[in-house]
């Protein structure tokens, strides 16, 4: 069931709100098993068959969690690290069998010249997210965090609908705290109010925004995985327009994810603080898929020693993260690429950090912000060229053309001008910006212009809704406060909220999947 859809906004939403305040009247248990059935009836929406996996797992990573829980009473550490290992283990071969078998037989075959075969294994949806949960709650049992053992709830902790498919990530000792408050069970209008606020602006995002800029990338790469040859300005809008896609869709469902829980006054982590805007790749990874870069620094980084074995051991410690990082994606040596690239990055920007700091220059100004951020963008660009490509020769294509290398053509209707003499001269050629696709390249920059306008000139949505705890851990409250797009509860801003989810729901005819639905 997805979240831009009719059924779920006007008969799945309002049904599972109303049952769940009307069983808290008589009771809170009542009222968090409802949740957590209706969040396993959202995850059997899309392929029932699944709901046997998800059960399974969370009664195995429950009954491990007691265990581990009852071997730290019993001050018996060995035992305990045992159990944890064992569970982990588990979790991520479940993992591992799902998302990456076929990817191992496949090159496992191309090595071998042989032909194995496991047939065709679905990957079924949010795996990675319910096993990267149950992960933490694992660790948190370990480390004596975990409080209260209550089945149903750590059910609803696992399956909670609106995280399930994709995130954010969050920690059992995070949720548990508001699972078990009373003033959960009560409706709070206003938590309503901004809930739902917020949740028509990231619909908005992935349905006004990220779905148009979806009609250029797919395309773009699509042709060039056929083996088209991008030249300069095709190349670009497809980069582009893929850049800004991913994270209107992305940020958008996250948006959806934190405004559906907030209705049921339930506060998930932040996920996205304007990432664009970023300086710096570390910068970047602080502010891009925030739970998943907090995941892979507590559980995999700092267990691999962190920058605590010196500067050599911190660069290795960085690319292995990133490395596995970009694994965990998708099962393709894209990804890889990907999460080697950002590794790359890594160390390239911590061994600046450290000259810097050697050499005692300090501040950039602001030319040196905007060429640190201009940079930090057009690596990240480059990236995820990368982590769209098909294959690695599609995305070499595509960097070949955003450089030129491909050879630079303008719209027909420039070929009798005076400009077309000078250009034609300099190797450029009048037969159609984008002559992969046939795609009116005037149409993709008006949606690119307006895109890349709010990604660095607007307040996230978090910032316009800072008169509000929305979420856990929102940063810099106070100077967010102070941006002039901040929403107030208003005659005005309920109208323009009204206006954009018209918008919304006229054009939810168009539905697409959101992007990291695959990953």
């Amino acid at each position: 069931m997805l979240f831009n859809s009719y059924v779920f906004i006007f008969l799945y939403l309002p049904v599972v709100l109303l049952g769940f305040f009307w069983l808290s009247r008589a009771s809170q248990s009542f009222a968090a098993g409802w949740l957590a059935l209706a969040s396993l009836v959202f995850y059997g929406y899309w392929n029932l068959a699944y709901v046997g996996l998800l059960l399974s797992s969370i009664v195995c990573n429950y009954t491990f969690g007691l265990w581990i829980a009852k071997a730290g009473l019993q001050h018996n550490e060995k035992r305990k690290k045992q159990l944890l290992s064992v569970a982990i283990i588990i979790n991520l071969l479940l993992l591992a069998y799902y998302k990456y078998a076929n990817f191992f037989i496949d090159n496992l075959n191309s090595v071998a010249d042989a032909q194995w075969d496991l047939g065709y294994i679905i990957l079924p949806l949010g795996i990675s997210f319910f096993t990267f949960t149950q992960i933490t709650f694992l660790v948190d049992a370990y480390q004596g965090k975990v409080k209260e053992p209550n089945f149903v709830h750590y059910t609803l902790f696992v399956t909670y609908f609106p995280h399930l498919i994709a995130g954010p990530l969050f920690r059992h000792r995070q949720m548990m705290p508001q699972f078990l408050a009373s003033s959960t069970y009560r409706v709070h209008w206003e938590n309503i109010a901004v809930g739902l606020t917020i949740f028509i602006l990231g619909l908005a995002k992935k349905v006004l925004v990220a779905d148009p800029l979806g009609e250029f990338a797919t395309p773009i790469f699509n042709a060039v995985g056929a083996g088209g040859h991008p030249m300069l300005f095709e190349a670009w809008i497809g980069a582009l327009a893929y850049t800004l896609q991913l994270y209107f869709d992305f940020s958008g469902y996250t948006d959806m994810a934190i405004g559906l829980s907030l209705m049921f006054s339930i506060r998930l982590p932040m996920n996205f603080n304007s990432p664009y805007k970023s300086t710096s790749i570390i910068e970047f990874w602080r502010r891009w898929h925030m739970t998943l870069s907090r995941f892979l620094f507590d559980y995999l980084y700092i267990p691999l020693g962190g920058n605590r074995r010196g500067r050599y051991r911190r660069y290795l410690n960085l690319m292995i993260t990133m490395l596995l990082g970009g694994l965990w994606h998708g099962a393709g040596w894209t990804f890889v690429v990907w999460g080697g690239l950002h590794g790359l990055y890594l160390m390239v920007n911590h061994a600046w950090r450290s000259l810097k700091q050697r050499m005692g220059w300090i501040g950039r100004g602001r030319w040196g912000n905007f060429g640190a951020g201009a940079l930090t963008f057009l690596a990240v660009v480059v990236g995820w060229v990368f982590f769209r490509a098909e294959n690695f020769s599609t995305a070499v294509d595509l960097l070949r053309g955003m450089v030129g290398l491909n050879g630079v053509t303008f719209s027909k209707g420039l070929g009798n001008t005076n400009f077309a003499s000078i250009m034609r001269n300099c190797g450029a050629e009048f037969f159609g910006a984008m002559h992969l696709t046939n795609l009116n390249a005037f149409k993709a920059i008006r949606i690119l212009i307006p895109g890349l306008f709010v990604v660095f000139m607007l307040p996230n949505v978090q910032q316009i809704m800072a008169n509000y705890e929305s979420v856990l851990d929102a940063p810099n409250k106070s100077s967010e406060k102070q941006t002039g797009l901040v929403w107030q509860s208003s005659f005005l801003g309920a109208f323009v909220i009204l206006i954009i989810g018209f918008l919304v729901i006229i054009n939810l005819h168009k539905q697409s999947t959101f992007l990291y639905f695959q990953f």
